[in-house]
């Protein structure tokens, strides 16, 4: 028998009978497996299911006779059911047996035959035509039907967000693939930096070459050291470590006499055409002014530049493409520009900079690049990027474009992104709202489940809107197995409960934090006459009611008191250990002593920052924020939870998972915040509800 059977065989045997033995076409998915079952079942149990000699040739046709895929061999398999059946209705006797069931579902396992049913009256055979109808009618098969289409339909579902490395390198050597991951710091990461990183790190280890790691410094107004570093330090923690480490910055001589050469030789020219005109300029297809200024005009202009004189402000260097050019990228694009701003490695040493368009590509292949791997917003600008590479003759690396990692109600705009940390909106680039690395972590992601969900998307060209249950799923899977277990209960309207016959003198005792995983070790639980529990929960107790307390036993309900408003105020109850707590349907969390002696908790939940699942470029940002996104609940925790530290993950028993934001301490409340476990209720939008 097939491994993974013998746990089904038990389900399988209780109470089945000749009418019903057809249940197993739902595990039918596996054919052989299938199959095997079957017959492990009928010779244990031959009386109930119809097993006997008989049998064996419809199981042996549904093993070997639809083993081709051309649909002339298929033909005699299908006509010797068809001949069989001519004086019969089923395969053997008077009703469905194990071989109508079986070579049923061989046949629905045949693609030929699926594909060429509808015909199969005609083309096939009308009485195994008749005979597969009817089957499928029938409740089981047709139950067995609706179950594969809805695992086809779940797994069709769960690869579409999912990509391929698959890509095909152009010209990838073993042991000579040089792949870069160059950001500008200008901000924090944030996810779909690390797909980026993450891809190129793949590639490099795949081919076992190098990944450079080169910070794009060429706009002094928006970059910081305070960026660079937590750049680096999340590129640490999510395992990434070049084999080099450069800024573009290193390279502001080469790239300044690189375009002087240009200027020289009539490929690069000064324009002092104002910014709006020139977009206009360049969207309707019109040269500037400027375009066929001297090469001597352009080098004095290019050193009024350099300078930073009142008119070499004005001026920006551009390349002398093609202004006619489909591709809007060739349109002249700006090489140079002025910025005053002192550099925040270089100073006050150059007061013009190259923009990413001219710096890439030529960084890119002095450095050694052979495979530039970035994402598709920048696909029209690659032959832009060649353009440069051929210009100026340099080695040219290979492009490789892939799709860019979007979610729903998410944005990734550096620009968007440092307006709600300079707008007060949140409460840093670490904000639990935020994409950031830092954000997502501090919301309780895990560097694994990042990494497992990023290399999950592969590096396809295919752009999909991503839902966040899927990678808070994996986040889920990776923190169940090891996160503790702690109580907490809502602190408005708290709930007495008084146990007739509990202990009079309160004792604690030791239970383990994680019932599967003994080596988390144990907590202290509290034990008394008098506990308290959530209104939520005291609300549906009714007097003689069974209930488990958990991490205890059951007890009984004997009173449950009520004031005016039906507030529910104290319940009475008493002790029945003895009692099976798997027959009982409430399963209730709980805490003693009294709720001075315990800890006190503010458990923060959030919500999306917007309200548009993907924003255009259209869109005002600020009518599309959410008008709340923050939510605090205030409760009381076990004396268990004043040990947590800041970064511990841990379960709150029917709660969820949670993050500790900041311990307990003698000046502060411990505050958890919320990890979503990529269900719908914990990751929709709250305003959306």
């Amino acid at each position: 028998m097939l491994n993974g059977s013998k746990a089904l065989l038990p389900r399988l045997s209780l109470g089945i009978e000749i009418s019903s033995s057809i249940n197993i076409l739902e595990l039918f998915s596996d054919k052989k497996e299938a199959v095997e079952i079957c017959l492990e079942l009928g010779k244990k149990f031959p009386e109930v299911l119809g097993y006997s000699d008989s049998v064996n040739k419809w199981v042996d046709l549904a093993l070997n006779g639809f083993k081709s895929s051309k649909f002339p061999d298929l033909q005699v398999s299908f006509n010797k059911i068809d001949e069989h059946l001519k004086l019969r209705t089923f395969l053997i006797g008077n009703s469905i047996t194990l071989a109508d069931a079986i070579t049923w579902a061989a046949l629905k396992s045949v693609p030929v035959w699926n594909k060429n049913f509808k015909d199969a009256n005609k083309a096939i055979g009308s009485e195994i035509y008749r005979w597969f109808a009817y089957l499928g009618a029938q409740e089981p098969f047709a139950r067995a039907q609706s179950m594969q289409q809805e695992e086809a339909a779940k797994l069709k579902e769960k690869k579409k967000d999912q990509g391929s490395f698959e890509i095909g390198l152009e010209n990838a050597e073993m042991g000579k693939v040089v792949t870069r991951f160059p950001p500008e710091p200008s901000g924090y990461l944030h996810i779909g930096h690390a797909k980026a990183a993450l891809l190129n790190e793949f590639f490099a280890k795949k081919y076992q070459g190098k990944l450079l790691l080169r910070f794009d410094d060429t706009n002094p107004t928006k970059e910081k050291c305070e960026f660079e570093e937590s750049i680096i330090e999340d590129l640490a923690l999510l395992g990434i470590k070049g084999d080099s480490l450069s800024h573009t910055s290193d390279y502001f001589d080469q790239l300044y006499d690189l375009a002087i050469k240009m200027i020289q030789a009539g490929l690069a020219y000064c324009d002092d055409t104002p910014l709006e005109q020139m977009r206009a300029e360049r969207f309707d297809g019109i040269p500037s002014k400027n375009r066929d200024n001297s090469v001597e005009e352009n080098l004095r202009r290019f050193e009024e530049m350099k300078q930073g004189t009142e008119f070499g402000l004005t001026n920006c260097l551009r390349a002398k493409i093609d202004m006619k050019a489909n591709n809007k990228a060739l349109r002249d694009p700006v090489m140079y520009r002025c910025n005053l701003t002192p550099h925040h490695r270089v100073d006050d040493k150059w007061k013009i900079y190259p923009t990413y368009d001219f710096a890439c590509p030529v960084v890119d292949s002095i450095e050694g690049v052979t495979h530039a791997l970035r994402t598709d917003e920048y696909h029209d600008r690659n032959d832009q990027y060649y353009w440069f590479i051929d210009a100026l003759k340099l080695r040219k690396p290979f492009i490789w474009d892939y799709s860019r990692l979007s979610f729903i109600f998410t944005f990734l705009s550096k620009r968007k992104l440092t307006w709600f940390v300079n707008s007060g909106r949140v409460t840093g680039w670490d904000d639990p709202r935020f994409p950031t690395v830092r954000g997502i972590r501090r919301r309780g992601m895990t560097v694994d489940a990042l990494r497992e969900y990023i290399l999950m998307q592969g590096a396809s060209k295919n752009a999909v809107m991503l839902e966040w249950d899927k990678i808070w799923a994996v986040n889920k899977r990776i923190i169940d197995p090891v996160s503790p277990r702690y109580v907490a209960l809502n602190k408005e309207n708290l709930c007495k409960v008084i146990l007739t016959d509990g202990p009079k003198e309160a004792y604690t005792s030791k239970v383990p934090r994680h019932k599967k995983n003994t080596e988390l070790g144990e907590k202290e639980t509290s034990y008394s006459d008098h506990l308290f529990i959530e209104h939520e929960d005291a609300a549906t107790l009714e007097v003689s009611e069974e209930i488990t307390l958990m991490d205890w036993g059951n007890v009984i309900i004997e009173d449950v008191q009520r004031e005016s408003n039906n507030l529910v105020v104290q319940v009475i109850a008493k002790l029945h250990l003895e009692g099976d707590f798997k027959k009982t349907k409430k399963k209730l969390t709980w805490l003693s002593p009294d709720p001075a002696e315990l800890i006190s908790v503010d458990i923060h939940d959030y919500d999306y920052l917007i309200t548009k699942k993907k924003l255009e470029e259209e869109d005002n940002l600020e009518d599309c924020l959410t008008p709340v996104t923050e939510f605090v609940t205030h409760a009381i925790g076990d004396a268990n939870l004043a040990s947590l530290q800041k970064g511990d993950i841990i379960q709150l028993e029917r709660k969820g998972f949670f993050i500790c934001d900041r311990p307990h301490s003698a000046e502060s409340r411990l505050q958890l915040i919320t990890i979503p476990d990529g269900k719908a209720k914990s990751i929709g939008s709250k305003h959306a509800d």
